[in-house]
């Protein structure tokens, strides 16, 4: 693409009100954030527990640093994999009762190689109509196609896989949706998947360390067992308040990654410094119950003061709380104008959610405090 065809995009991107700006931001403790020398209440953020600025965490990344160094300085299965990689390794294991895991780079990249090297070609992936663009991204270039079925619909899901009974079938859903934090009936997925004998990939990147025993996830939550889902990818993003991802199934499903997963192979394996931080958030994840506790009292707090104050929320009963404003011009609005009350709540728009589904995209913490909760509401309450 020449120059002249960027400009133009450019330009109609933002005649559409659609155009993203870049910040450099500074994470503070308490949910805030400080961008260009002002503080503002972050409710844009993943950090779901509040791990990203524990002094545990901060500590045993410095320990991994002096420890192993920054850089693996290889990819996994030449130089890059190191000890701490290992050890988090077995920490996943241990804590989700899966037989191995692969590490990866970003939870994108783990993403695509699950869908890439498990659906062969002769089968065709079908992928929840909400699902993330790393997952559509990876569906659009297999070989054998795929179709959508309609979101969390297990009619419409049924229908496809009596459409393919004479063919082979991948079904593809997410644990908690990112855009409206809903999720999907696991266990009626997973008997029709046993039914069809259609493997079935689960992303739970947003359900990890929040839903479940011991945070576990929402597959766990559901009374699903490991055996029921052929992988599962969640990633260190999120919950765990660090970077990258991970795919965990059964030792013959990750072995066959290993020796095929052209992102793992080929890729530069993570910071072994940062997994040796990543494996002591897994073990507050585990033991810290307070930190599920906390948050689950700031979504029922919110949930409360929300439908009173009237204002037009998705239903969710995660910590993702989107309030739907439906024009993107509108949406940027709402969002310059509680930037301007000292709160940071991102406007998310097409292509992210469909046209006509503009909304303000509330994510909610355990390291907020209850008055936070009610300046953000009072605000909301103020400008719709």
């Amino acid at each position: 693409m020449d120059l002249a065809s960027m400009q133009q995009a450019l330009s109609e991107r933002r005649q559409q009100q659609l155009h993203r700006n870049q910040f450099a931001m500074q994470p503070l403790p308490d949910g805030m954030v400080r961008v260009q020398g002002k503080d503002y209440l972050n409710f844009s953020g993943n950090d779901y527990l509040g791990l990203a600025q524990d002094p545990a965490v901060l500590a045993a990344l410095t320990e991994g640093a002096a420890r192993f160094g920054l850089g693996s300085s290889g990819s996994p299965l030449v130089t890059g994999h190191h000890y701490a990689h290992q050890a988090l390794s077995d920490a996943l294991c241990d804590w989700l009762g899966f037989d191995e895991v692969l590490l990866f780079s970003s939870g994108f990249a783990a993403n695509q190689t699950m869908l890439q090297t498990l659906a062969a070609q002769d089968e065709r992936i079908l992928l929840d109509k909400l699902s993330h663009a790393s997952l559509i991204d990876a569906a659009k270039h297999h070989a054998g196609g795929f179709k959508r079925f309609l979101h969390n619909d297990l009619t419409s899901l049924h229908q496809l896989l009596i459409q393919q009974a004479t063919g082979k079938s991948v079904v593809v859903t997410e644990g908690v949706f990112s855009m409206d934090g809903d999720s999907p009936d696991l266990a009626g997925m997973a008997a029709l998947c046993a039914l069809y004998q259609a493997p079935l990939l689960l992303d739970d990147a947003h359900g990890l360390g929040v839903c479940g025993n011991e945070g576990r996830g929402s597959w766990q939550q559901q009374g699903l067992a490991p055996a029921q889902l052929q992988a599962l990818m969640a990633n260190f993003g999120k919950a765990l308040g660090g970077s990258g991802g991970f795919i965990a199934a059964s030792a013959t499903v990750i072995d066959y990654l290993r020796q095929f997963g052209r992102h793992y192979i080929y890729s530069t394996a993570l910071s072994p410094a940062l997994c040796w931080a990543q494996q002591k958030a897994v073990q507050l994840c585990r033991q810290d119950d307070w930190r599920r506790e906390r948050l689950q009292q700031h979504l029922g707090l919110f949930q409360q003061l929300a439908q009173a104050a009237g204002l037009p929320l998705v239903a969710s009963g995660s910590a993702i709380q989107p309030v739907l404003v439906g024009d993107a011009g509108r949406c940027l609005a709402l969002s310059q104008a509680l930037k301007e009350k000292g709160i940071w709540l991102t406007a998310i728009r097409p292509p992210t959610v469909a046209a006509g589904k503009a909304r303000l995209r509330i994510t909610l913490s355990a390291a907020h405090q209850p008055e936070h909760i009610r300046t953000l509401v009072a605000a909301l309450q103020e400008l719709f």
